[in-house]
């Protein structure tokens, strides 16, 4: 596969992952920040290769073999974004733009080797599951924290919104995967909620509870 069709089919896997329904020709477009006709064109090579199954003016899925090349990508991505964080000290906000380059480096060998370096990761800096060399994700219960109720208490193990501009916020909050949080209260208004994290008290914005996923106590 080419670095471009790899990117296709990564965009179309995290398309299906949150819609959990075939996708849109336009939905892949914004994703990929292209027209929508590039789309259809890299559809119909990707369908001829047998990695989508795709018809003009229907969505578009992922066969099983190209369901599988697309959790091999994120695979490696999310192994190479916990290299960069544990071994050589990037930190979390850093290390996706390096990982979209290392992803398409093609040596099985090498990724293998490096997930056993690693210590077998399940999940990468940001909490997301991280794919094991057969394809299966094992998956940990999580909610948003701002589904939780006043005095719920949970682990940070993921967050939503991987953008630096969030992760840079939640550095300066002491907020990382691992804190524990406490709901103290919530206001009727605009929804912002009081927290206790790790000992330390805070007022965040719905929005920031809304990007943050715990496991529950």
């Amino acid at each position: 596969m080419t670095l471009s069709e790899e990117n296709y089919l990564k965009a179309i896997y995290h398309l299906t992952v949150v819609s959990n329904a075939d996708v849109s020709t336009n939905a892949i477009a914004e994703m990929m920040e292209t027209k929508a006709s590039s789309v259809t064109d890299m559809l119909k090579k990707l369908a001829e290769k047998d990695l989508v199954n795709y018809k003009k003016y229907q969505g578009v899925s992922l066969t099983e073999p190209g369901k599988l090349a697309a959790k091999m990508i994120v695979r490696k991505h999310r192994l190479w974004e916990v290299f960069l964080v544990e071994k050589l000290d990037f930190s979390w906000d850093e290390v996706h733009d390096i990982a979209e380059q290392l992803e398409h480096i093609k040596s099985e060998k090498l990724i293998n080797k490096l997930d056993d370096f690693l210590g077998n990761p399940t999940e990468d800096p940001h909490g997301d599951p991280i794919p094991n060399d057969q394809g299966e994700i094992f998956k940990i219960e999580k909610q948003l924290l701002s589904e939780l109720l006043v005095h719920q208490k949970g682990i940070c193990v993921g967050v939503k919104d991987t953008s630096s501009e969030f992760l840079k916020y939640l550095d300066k909050q002491e907020i990382a995967l691992g804190s524990k949080i406490e709901i103290i209260a919530k206001e009727t208004f605009d929804q912002s909620v009081r927290i206790n994290v790790d000992g330390k008290s805070l007022s965040i914005s719905n929005k920031i509870a809304s990007n943050l996923f715990v496991k529950i106590n």
